[in-house]
């Protein structure tokens, strides 16, 4: 299935019934009086996230979205049936803003969360509504409201612990599966991911994280070069990144601290927020270096790039320290989750004292 990460919708919600004017007329009943019942409501349209869908490609082809309309009420106080309402299936992570102003509707990040996008109708009201002591024989009656018209942008933002940056053919598809049940296409040539891809890394029985692959970044993506930034929002959730260095590139003229000093100023371009995340390098390709002069090479390069923060060596073809990685990460993460945990309960304390106050 092909992967599809944003997608322009548009949605009619259903316009409610009109109510009626009508009077009873039976044989007996000379004066049977008012009775027209109410229009039913109009059908509105909701977002659901669903953890079972990874995509948005199903509103890639069917773009307009329309709910029913209300019935209109009838004579006999008979109300019009409501129309059901219409609901949108997206994957978990699904962000969803206007259009036109860009303002956010709905940031879907839970399982089965739900957001109204479009609100159907309100229902007319029938000339029974307007009876009173000196109105015996209202025809007065309103009808349905319209229902909401928007375009809406859907823009999947994939859930992840851990993101990975670096150039094209930097490893980070060999890496993800060899610390991961996934399998990204791997090839010598740069660009074989095209689209993001999720791995589960279980460190035991009962510790695992996610961790999320995209599309390489080259120098000049801010400007569209390569895939451009389109990717990068799938990091947006991330709580940590890591960037993936090629420590021996095939070419000689290849600079690798020049690389990496590209990757971060693209990352920078992109979102200020993303830049100040918890970032760590990771050189890959450890194999490739010639026997003895690995810690020269490591130390060269941490001295070029200007990198005084957390380091890994790894060989992601072979596994070589990609164990211990993993092991580093989950302990990061188990730290971070126990430091937003007392934070939070630092600000309830603190909320129910100045309520108890």
């Amino acid at each position: 299935m092909k992967f599809i990460d944003e997608a322009t919708v548009e949605l009619h919600a259903g316009k409610g019934g009109d109510g009626s004017a009508s009077f009873r007329r039976e044989k007996f009943v000379p004066r049977g009086g008012p009775d027209g019942g109410d229009g039913g409501r109009g059908g509105s349209i909701f977002a659901v996230a669903d953890r079972n869908i990874n995509t948005l490609v199903d509103y890639r082809f069917a773009r307009i979205h329309r709910a029913k309309n209300g019935e209109a009420g009838r004579g006999a106080d008979c109300n019009g049936k409501s129309a059901d309402d219409v609901l949108l299936r997206v994957p978990v992570g699904t962000v969803i803003s206007d259009l036109e102003t860009g303002d956010i509707i709905a940031d879907l990040a839970v399982h089965e969360q739900k957001a109204l996008l479009a609100k159907g109708g309100d229902r007319g009201l029938g000339n029974i509504n307007f009876k009173s002591s000196t109105n015996r024989a209202p025809r007065q009656f309103t009808r349905g409201m319209p229902g909401e018209s928007h375009k809406l942008k859907f823009e999947l933002k994939v859930l992840a612990d851990v993101g990975l940056l670096g150039m094209p053919n930097a490893g980070k598809s060999t890496f993800i599966r060899a610390v991961s049940a996934a399998r990204p296409k791997v090839a010598d040539y740069p660009f074989t991911t095209l689209h993001p891809n999720l791995g589960v890394v279980r460190v035991d029985n009962n510790r695992s994280f996610v961790i999320a692959d995209i599309p390489g970044l080259i120098e000049g993506a801010a400007e569209g070069a390569g895939l451009g930034h389109q990717f990068l929002r799938h990091l947006a959730r991330t709580r940590l990144l890591l960037h993936i260095i090629d420590i021996a590139p095939f070419d000689e003229n290849t600079d690798p601290a020049a690389e990496a000093r590209a990757i971060v100023n693209e990352l920078k371009k992109y979102d200020e927020a993303l830049f100040e995340k918890p970032r760590w390098v990771v050189l890959n390709k450890a194999d490739l270096l010639p026997a003895g002069e690995e810690a020269d090479r490591v130390q060269r390069f941490l001295g070029e790039f200007g990198w005084d923060g957390k380091s890994f060596m790894i060989s992601a073809l072979s596994g070589t320290g990609c164990k211990e990685l993993t092991f580093a990460i989950m302990q990061h993460l188990d730290e971070t989750r126990e430091s937003a945990d007392q934070s939070d309960d630092t600000k309830t304390d603190a909320a129910s004292a100045e309520t108890d106050s």
